[in-house]
């Protein structure tokens, strides 16, 4: 799991995408199936979920579901329109403000959220997706796994863990140190895991072809790479490694360029999703009231796409700074231009929450949730809304009721730990607060909270049997893990 981790963070990103040398319309090259040797589709996406579990652990996801929303909307829109896309896609939001985008085994596929306010319209940031989602569709991580040594392969891992584990502590002078270390070791290695030419040829070609068939504008590649070609001038000497071993160059984009060319001109609009999330990741940028400020000359100037998404981002920056009163009087604005929108409601249940009126907030999310049931953000904030309003029974069997249809949920879970602490079952308790772990990827500390669910005393033998079972599960996987680790270190 570990080598795969480093094997992952030493992919090139999408941003650099490689020349091609054909019309884009050229057949599949019979690559065989050497990826079917170490790897299966089953074991990609277990080894893909244990890494995502590690990098939530370390902090490395950014957990909004608002964000992470947007991205599975737009990603799946790509995956939709082609018959290769035969598994399951995740898209999640990784909270760095480099610009970098990655595919794990698996399908699931990261996004830092520097990129995503580096694109300046929607067609980019889905040039970007459609490049990665072929390097999981066409298997070039197992492909390239086939291909390494395990001695290196298993380095990197040491490295991958010392950088998650240095960036998570990140106060001290040791934990810069080691980082600092990783870093320099990693760098010298890098240029042994990237994709091959051959691989990156594929990605580019057919995520070119993903991005057409999705209805986005066909020369968004080449204008995002003359993007990060302007924005890596000024990173001289310090440059991110993809781009010192990937450089943009005036031939990569003219190749970008003549892909495109042949193609009739479509005018692509922008969706209203893509700017809002734009406006919220800039509203957390900053002192909060930095970010006001920029929301506020944006609207002065009309230095904007979309208003109504400015006027967003400046009611979440208020929100940040406690500007309670004016938020309300900003929300007013936004709701008065703009159209129907989850996002819009679920801010807007957040000013009422803020400034303590729960019952009018917990009214306006349960009608948003008639229009938007598969919102995350909405699903999330009904338990805690009521949490909050002191309604704990119906906060509890409002997470138990979503925890059906969105199994495993680990935010869920956090929900109806709470509900049910505060109506002191402490079974069910320590049962989601476990649950809760589990996702996070604590697996020692759900071992402790379902040890202490057995030995609660107030359950019957339904949930007494369910607690049981699970804890079985994770002492189990726990083992699985020591033996793994013990034959890694010989």
């Amino acid at each position: 799991m570990t080598a795969l981790v480093a094997l992952a963070l030493a992919f090139p990103p999408a941003g650099a995408l490689p020349p091609v040398g054909a019309a884009y319309a050229q057949a599949l090259p019979d690559l065989g199936d050497i990826s079917q040797v170490k790897l299966s589709p089953a074991q990609e996406r277990k080894l893909g979920e244990a890494i995502v579990r590690e990098a939530r652990a370390q902090g490395g996801i950014l957990n909004d579901p608002e964000v992470n929303d947007y991205l599975n909307e737009l990603g799946n829109r790509l995956v939709s329109v082609s018959p290769d896309a035969k598994q399951d896609f995740d898209f999640f939001a990784v909270g760095d403000g480099s610009i970098n985008a990655f595919a794990l085994p698996g399908g699931y596929i990261g996004v830092n959220t520097g990129l995503i306010l580096l694109a300046q319209t929607e067609s980019e940031l889905a040039s970007v997706l459609a490049h990665e989602i072929t390097h999981v569709t066409q298997r070039h991580i197992a492909r390239q796994l086939q291909g390494q040594q395990d001695g290196l392969l298993m380095s990197l891992a040491a490295l991958a863990v010392a950088m998650l584990a240095a960036r998570a502590g990140g106060a001290s002078s040791g934990d810069a140190a080691q980082a600092a270390i990783a870093t320099s070791q990693a760098l010298a290695l890098q240029s042994r895991l990237n994709y091959t030419r051959e691989f990156e040829y594929e990605a580019d070609r057919i995520g070119f072809q993903r991005l057409v068939a999705a209805g986005f504008d066909p020369h968004a590649t080449a204008t995002f790479m003359e993007k990060l070609q302007r924005s890596s001038r000024f990173l001289e000497g310090s440059a991110p490694s993809y781009l010192r071993t990937h450089p943009i160059t005036f031939e990569r984009i003219a190749e970008a360029q003549g892909r495109a060319e042949p193609l009739p001109y479509r005018q692509v609009t922008d969706s209203i999703d893509f700017h809002m999330v734009r406006a919220l990741l800039r509203s957390y940028q900053g002192e909060a009231r930095e970010a006001v400020k920029f929301f506020e000359t944006a609207l002065a100037e009309k230095m904007y796409n979309s208003e109504v998404a400015v006027r967003y981002g400046l009611v979440a920056s208020l929100l940040r700074a406690k500007d309670l009163k004016r938020a309300k009087a900003e929300l007013a604005k936004v709701e008065r231009i703009a159209p129907p929108h989850p996002m819009i409601e679920a801010i807007g249940a957040h000013v009422l929450l803020e400034n303590g009126e729960h019952d009018a907030a917990i009214r306006r999310i349960e009608s948003a949730l008639q229009r938007y049931p598969n919102k995350m953000q909405l699903v999330y904030d009904y338990p805690d809304a009521l949490i909050r309003a002191g309604r704990n029974a119906e906060a509890a069997a409002a997470a138990e009721r979503e925890l059906l249809r969105f199994s495993g949920d680990g935010t869920l879970h956090r929900h109806a730990a709470r509900a049910y602490s505060a109506l002191g079952s402490k079974t069910k308790h320590h049962y989601h607060q476990g649950e809760y772990y589990a996702w996070h990827g604590n697996l020692r500390a759900a071992i402790i909270q379902m040890e202490l669910a057995v030995r609660a005393g107030d359950a019957n033998f339904y949930e007494h049997s369910v607690v049981e079972t699970r804890l079985r599960t994770l002492r189990r996987e726990v083992a699985e893990q020591q033996k793994e680790a013990f034959a890694r270190n010989g």
